[in-house]
């Protein structure tokens, strides 16, 4: 009797174990949906990724810790741009291409490698990012959601370092560019398996709240429909440029800006050779006190001063316009309470960036500021309240984030092949693949098309 019972207590145990982990997998399961339905997906130990993503995490930290310990100088030699440093783990090696470079870029932004270090290598996991992308890279995102990490082909790993001197000078020239910044080249060597190469790039949608659409926009019609999410539902889903028809980018003064600098950089990426890149476009409502607001001088250096931690920046003393013009009558101030009594004067209309800004008694004949590379002006959107990202620009009543992605797609001869293909399919309709200039030209016509 006593064996039965026993025997019969063990297969309730085993009955309630088996219910209790039954539960835990449909409680699993159901996370899982809702973060795939978000559009986000938590890489904890449970996910295929996980593994993956914390060689990432160890490599990144063991890489960023040299240029910590040994900040880039502000000359890159070419050698820099060829420099590959293999750093051996326990269960995988990890190679860094042109360290110094990348180190370089992020200090241009205001970006102290140690915030980099921290973001990227937190405890927290990192998210998945379920994209509608036709390609088969895999995206994760910090937990922050401030940097994407993407998959790359050895190809497109190739092309990018091939062209990353003119990318960094154009960057220089141009420091308030769309095109999305890239941040860190690595290729994961895991034993018996395939390397695999990854990028590390800035997120055009950071901050992300209160964004309340997202649009992938390539100025064609073929494919570009997404289904939204249901009305009132928390999906995340990125629209396409069907979706956009009837809207418009409502920027006054700024339009002008936004224009010029698409025209800039798509010509720039003409000349690449590439096309099939993406414009990423998102809104917010600004908050009733930031609408409206006159740009005069006085009104950014005031939220300059709230948004900007000069701690961080590479030109401590150094404030950046937004995109636009200054009223000349507004276009000197003395800054006494923020710059020591220097005056600072606006030096409008001399670049596409709409300017840098720095203090006169920096910016002398002879002083060590007058002679630092362009592309370390800081490229401020006057977020306030934050340390501000790239991609933002406002207009009277919204908020927009903008920028240029996926830019490793060349006009190969099975590129060609494939417009020939996609003429016949489609007689009298736009679709993604045609030659770099046209694709150029239209993408800048819809800009114009749809900004007012």
């Amino acid at each position: 009797m006593a064996a039965e019972s026993a025997a019969a207590g063990g297969l309730r145990m085993s009955g309630h174990r088996q219910r209790s982990g039954e539960v835990k997998r449909r409680r699993w399961g159901g996370l899982r949906q809702q973060w795939k339905l978000l559009g986000l997906f938590e890489i904890d130990q449970h996910h295929e990724f996980y593994s993956l993503t914390c060689m990432m995490k160890e490599g990144l930290a063991a890489a960023i810790q040299i240029t910590i310990e040994k900040a880039p100088t502000n000359e890159l030699s070419d050698d820099d741009f060829r420099l590959e440093i293999t750093q051996i783990h326990k269960d995988f090696a990890m190679e860094t291409f042109a360290g110094p470079v990348f180190a370089s870029l992020r200090g241009s932004l205001g970006m102290t490698e140690q915030e980099y270090q921290q973001s990227l290598c937190s405890e927290n996991c990192y998210l998945q990012f379920i994209s509608n992308s036709k390609s088969k890279a895999d995206f994760f995102l910090t937990n922050d959601k401030r940097f994407f990490l993407k998959t790359q082909n050895k190809r497109e790993i190739r092309f990018l370092l091939a062209n990353l001197k003119i990318y960094m000078e154009h960057l220089r020239k141009y420091p308030h560019s769309l095109l999305v910044r890239f941040l860190g080249v690595h290729r994961i060597k895991i034993p018996h398996r395939r390397k695999k190469y990854f990028i590390v790039m800035q997120s055009v949608f950071y901050p992300d709240d209160r964004i309340n659409a997202r649009y992938d926009i390539k100025g064609c019609e073929v494919s570009r429909w997404t289904d939204p999410a249901p009305e009132g539902s928390q999906i995340i889903v990125v629209l396409k440029d069907l979706n956009f028809e009837g809207q418009y980018i409502t920027l006054d003064q700024q339009r002008p800006w936004l224009l010029r600098q698409m025209e800039i950089d798509t010509q720039f990426l003409r000349r690449l050779n590439v096309l099939d890149y993406s414009l990423l476009l998102a809104h917010q409502p600004l908050h009733h006190d930031e609408r409206h607001q006159s740009l005069s001088f006085a009104t950014l250096i005031m939220r300059t001063k709230k948004s900007v931690n000069p701690g961080s920046s590479p030109i401590h003393a150094g404030v950046a316009a937004v995109p636009g013009a200054v009223p000349e009558d507004d276009s000197s101030l003395l800054l006494s309470e923020t710059h020591g009594g220097c005056l600072t004067q606006a030096q409008v209309g001399d670049a596409p960036s709409g300017g840098t800004l720095l203090p006169h008694c920096l910016s002398g004949p002879g002083s060590e500021a007058a002679e630092l590379p362009d592309f370390r002006a800081q490229n401020r959107r006057l977020l306030p309240n934050l340390k501000n990202p790239l991609h933002i620009i406002d207009g009277p009543d919204q908020r927009y984030f903008i920028g240029i992605i996926d830019i490793f797609t060349v006009y190969s001869f099975k590129k060609r092949l494939e417009h020939l293909w996609k003429r016949l399919r489609h007689p009298g309709r736009t679709f993604s693949t045609v030659s770099p200039q046209t694709y150029c030209v239209r993408l800048c016509q819809w800009v114009q098309n749809h900004t007012k």
